[in-house]
């Protein structure tokens, strides 16, 4: 997949009652979402088959906050994540076929295959993994901050992680150094309720995760994680900041995964109700944007049915793509683990 080329666009001002969305702009969010969405289908499909190993965390309902995110980032931009990351790396721009191979634990993934769902790695696209360890990655992307501002340009972080890493102690290390170094970082919370099984009330004795800029002196707004237009404004202003004061933000997108945990816990009904996850279906981010792009008038039934069509092959070529490319020789047990010198230099 190329990498965006629409991200730091600004579309025209429209009387349609998307203000800022063009048909070109509101096609590209449509896409991006339904391709994630399929993506993950898919992907269930292949776990309940035997064809993807080990975990798999599905980000089926939460399309808007990559997608959202990711259309006002520019491709020299970074983003890092947690595990549930393949919604992320879609977004940034990572070859679906690819990163459906690194599920496969192929040898043609995004990682060669070694790192699967919880590892997906795409330097090309500036997209710096997948993260398994729950907060582990937030220091990674203050230190991507750090070198940002190190070498004085203007580029920014996005580092999305749930409110399971909230309490954390990384977290709190991790926006105390970007507030208090002026990092171009964007802390952008998934805020989907649930941490595995444990509800956000009974994690933090203060669960208004936005609260938590207030206490590091940076901005921090909370949003509809289920409206990608709300999430694109709210990180268009943090991007703003980030690159013109170096100023850090924090965003949390109240947003809902409408499957379980992760494929050992396909339906989280453990600790949900059917009423919850059928109310919050509801809010379902694709379903809302389409209609209103449609009664808009920026995209017709017609072109949304191609779209899907589209999107429906290309996911389907990512599969066979992965079921024709071989596994990793056990020799690759041993490359890729230490970094080679540059040159010849010693050491």
């Amino acid at each position: 997949m190329a990498q965006r080329t629409m991200s730091p666009r600004v579309a025209p001002s429209s009387p349609n009652g998307l203000p800022g969305v063009d048909a070109a702009l509101a096609k590209q969010l449509l896409h991006d979402m339904m391709l994630i969405r399929r993506f993950e289908e898919k992907a269930a499909e292949a776990y309940a088959l035997g064809k993807i190993g080990g975990f798999l965390h599905l980000y089926i309902g939460e399309e808007a906050v990559a997608v959202g995110a990711t259309s006002v980032l520019r491709p020299d931009d970074y983003a890092i994540s947690a595990y549930r990351e393949h919604g992320h790396a879609l977004a940034k721009g990572a070859d679906p076929r690819r990163a459906m191979a690194e599920l496969f634990g192929r040898r043609d993934g995004l990682s060669k295959g070694k790192g699967g769902s919880m590892h997906l790695f795409d330097r090309g696209v500036n997209f710096l993994g997948g993260h398994a360890i729950v907060g582990a990655h937030l220091p990674l992307a203050a230190g991507v901050g750090f070198a940002i501002k190190y070498e004085q340009t203007d580029r920014v972080v996005v580092c999305y992680f749930g409110d399971g890493a909230v309490p954390q102690g990384e977290f709190h290390e991790s926006m105390n150094l970007s507030a208090l170094w002026k990092l171009p970082v964007i802390w952008l919370c998934e805020n989907n309720r649930y941490a595995m099984g444990t509800h956000v009330e009974r994690a933090l004795a203060e669960p208004r995760i936005a609260k938590y800029g207030d206490l590091y002196g940076m901005p921090s707004e909370r949003v509809d994680g289920m409206d990608v237009l709300a999430v694109r404004e709210a990180m268009g202003r943090a991007v703003d900041r980030a690159r013109t004061q170096k100023t850090p933000s924090l965003i949390e997108a109240d947003t809902y995964r409408f499957r379980g945990h992760s494929m050992r816990d396909p339906a989280g009904a453990v600790y949900r109700t059917k009423e919850e996850v059928e109310q919050e279906k509801l809010r379902d981010p694709i379903v809302q944007f389409r209609a209103r792009a449609v009664a808009a008038g920026l995209i017709g039934e017609p072109e949304v049915r191609t779209l899907e069509k589209e999107i429906n092959d290309l996911v389907d070529e990512a599969v066979a793509f992965a079921d024709a490319s071989p596994e990793p020789p056990l020799e690759w047990l041993y490359t890729d683990i230490f970094k080679e010198p540059d040159g010849g230099g010693k050491g």
